[in-house]
């Protein structure tokens, strides 16, 4: 029999950790640890693309869960694994319009005092949003709440067909550990921008 515990931070750090007991195995995730080493990063530099505009076999490169070791190359053009990729849509990829980039780099701000992290600066583009910010809960976790909400807001604005979601699955969190790093990523993102 398996006994699966789960602990639930608040402010949602929503950190889960899984207990086996057949195996005597505990895995913790990487925001896992961070929360009990009470570790955190200067800033957290997150990037997530709109649905089905970046899909794997595309010739930009992706990442996938099998190919996602830092340093390692990015899979290239696999013109057969992009036709399945677009197989699996169930719905036309979504391309934000200038308007919407422009309403969401002032709506990230909120969503950060809703999920109680500090805003640095954001960038939205057709098909991807760059994100900078500062919380006391996991990367990964806020990530997920970051798109949520960011989804909620636009879809009350611009509401999409039943079913029709505005982010891809998943994203990158990368962690901004000093003051050099975290200017870098600054003036990046700030290049970017759609209000400039």
């Amino acid at each position: 029999m398996k006994a699966v515990h789960r602990v639930h931070r608040t402010r949602l750090g929503l950190v889960h950790r899984f207990h086996r007991t057949r195996l005597s195995l505990v895995e913790l995730s990487v925001d896992d640890t961070m929360s009990d080493m009470n570790d955190r990063p200067l800033a957290y530099h997150i990037t997530f693309g709109t649905y089905g505009t970046r899909l794997h076999g595309d010739e930009r490169g992706t990442v996938d869960r099998r190919h996602n070791t830092p340093g390692e190359p990015v899979l290239g053009r696999i013109e057969s694994w992009e036709r399945v990729e677009q197989s699996r849509m169930r719905f036309p990829p979504i391309q934000l319009t200038r308007e919407q980039r422009l309403w969401a780099e002032v709506v990230i701000p909120q969503v950060c005092r809703r999920g109680g992290w500090t805003y640095h600066v954001a960038a939205c583009g057709p098909d991807h949003v760059h994100v900078l910010l500062s919380a006391d809960a996991g990367g990964n976790a806020v990530r997920r709440w970051l798109k949520v909400w960011l989804g909620q807001a636009l879809g009350q604005r611009w509401a999409l067909e039943e079913g029709r979601r505005w982010w891809s699955n998943g994203g990158s969190v990368k962690w901004v550990w000093d003051e050099a790093y975290f200017q870098r990523v600054y003036e990046y993102i700030e290049r970017q921008r759609a209000t400039k």
